[in-house]
């Protein structure tokens, strides 16, 4: 269709009515690879902020959004507004020094992990050949406990091309918020360091900006779980703690691209995009692991992407294999994981006592390169039959919380 009757249709649907300030609105849409983006963005009366390289995705402004027929007229297979989210506060939050003479990865042997017998499992695998992308804020890429972890990453947000915005900014909380130590890890930290690791020696932080520890943390749990894994960083969360479907999106295509064989999305959003289970639905089909937290809210209603089919989607539960209180549940819980009082990396140098189904997914995430180390395919199912069901003790939750809390050790163990 030329650029003139694309222009002739949009007249004809829209009228030539002119406003002296037109709104604008941030429209992603999906073309064919042979369709031509520009005849569109004209039809349209738009302009092309940003697109994702090698998938005939597009995010427009645009002063008219079209209803759906109009779209499936013009040639596009589907639009959606680029919807936007922002973190809560996370208030007070407990940090931690390294302790005298430590190691920097001290935290490995937290109760957590512990409990998930990682200790005995990394003589079988640490995670070794395998890339992990984590799509989170941004990371203390000089923190001890990080160092020697990291490979190449992308900030999608500092790369963010001018004009790009998102509807709803401040609509729902993509990750998860961090809360302080309580007195049954207490003693965990007593053991380590009876002088620096315990509730009188801890510090407090009034932490202003949301993002501000989301990614460091997430990248110490999964450090801490495959230990010879590389995290590659992928910051699609600003400092204020906000993102945009179309930047996730953008990051999980370039995860795949850039060699990445797990993907760890510790956040979620309750809008179905077909935006971003597009970009999940590539990933599967590529072969790479996708791990997904199941949210913060104690409800079964579905958050995504971990409602897709394919995710690896995680609970949290305690350590005495109870749900969390906070965690989420349903029928697309694919594993349990640990995500009350995890000790991870904090920015600075510090390590903090966090609680969420953030940390659950890290662990996760850990665990699937330790697995995807030894098996190039069913990885997901190694996880699932090394599960302990954990039912009986959660028996108002029954059949809402997957295969159950995951075991490293049987997961890598050879039969």
């Amino acid at each position: 269709m030329t650029g003139r009757r694309f222009f002739l249709l949009f007249v004809l649907v829209f009228g030539l009515s002119v406003q002296a300030s037109p709104p604008s609105y941030p429209l992603i849409v999906q073309i064919p690879p042979t369709f031509d983006i520009t005849n569109i963005v004209t039809a349209l009366g738009g302009k092309i902020i940003d697109t994702i390289p090698g998938a005939g995705t597009y995010l427009l402004r645009v002063t008219t959004v079209p209803p759906s027929w109009v779209a499936s007229l013009l040639g596009i297979q589907w639009i959606e507004l680029n919807e936007g989210a922002a973190l809560p506060d996370f208030g007070e939050v407990g940090i931690l020094p390294l302790p005298p003479n430590a190691a920097a990865d001290w935290y490995k042997e937290q109760p957590s992990l512990m409990m998930i017998r990682l200790g005995d499992a990394l003589p079988y695998s640490t995670g070794r050949g395998v890339v992990v992308a984590d799509i989170n804020s941004k990371v203390d890429v000089a923190h001890p406990a990080l160092i020697g972890h990291l490979t190449t990453g992308y900030d999608f947000v500092a790369d963010k091309p001018t004009g790009t915005v998102a509807l709803n900014q401040s609509s729902a909380s993509f990750m998860d918020q961090p809360s302080f130590i309580d007195q049954s890890s207490a003693s965990f930290m007593d053991r380590v360091s009876a002088t620096f690791l315990n509730q009188s020696s801890a510090s407090f932080m009034d932490d202003s900006n949301p993002a501000y520890s989301h990614g460091t943390l997430c990248a110490g749990v999964i450090a801490a779980v495959a230990p010879d894994s590389m995290i590659m960083p992928l910051r699609v969360f600003n400092d204020q703690g906000s993102a945009d479907i179309f930047t996730v999106a953008k990051a999980i295509r370039y995860a795949v691209q850039q060699g990445a064989q797990v993907i760890n999305m510790s956040y979620g959003t309750l809008n179905d995009s077909p935006t971003l289970r597009t970009a999940i639905k590539f990933a599967l089909n590529k072969n790479v692991i996708v791990v997904a937290s199941a949210g913060n809210k104690n409800t079964s209603a579905a958050q995504y992407p971990a409602a897709y089919g394919g995710v690896v989607t995680v609970a949290a539960t305690d350590l005495f294999d109870k749900k969390a209180p906070f965690s989420n549940y349903g029928g697309y819980v694919f594993v349990d994981a640990p995500g009350v009082n995890v000790f991870s990396s904090y920015p600075g140098g510090y390590y903090s006592v966090v609680s969420g189904t953030s940390f659950s997914a890290a662990t996760v995430a850990g665990t699937t390169a330790l697995v995807r180390s030894l098996h190039v395919n069913g990885v997901a199912g190694y996880v699932a039959g090394a599960a302990i069901s954990i039912d009986s003790k959660n028996p108002d939750y029954a059949g809402q919380l997957g295969h159950g809390r995951i075991d490293v050790l049987r997961a890598v163990k050879p039969d």
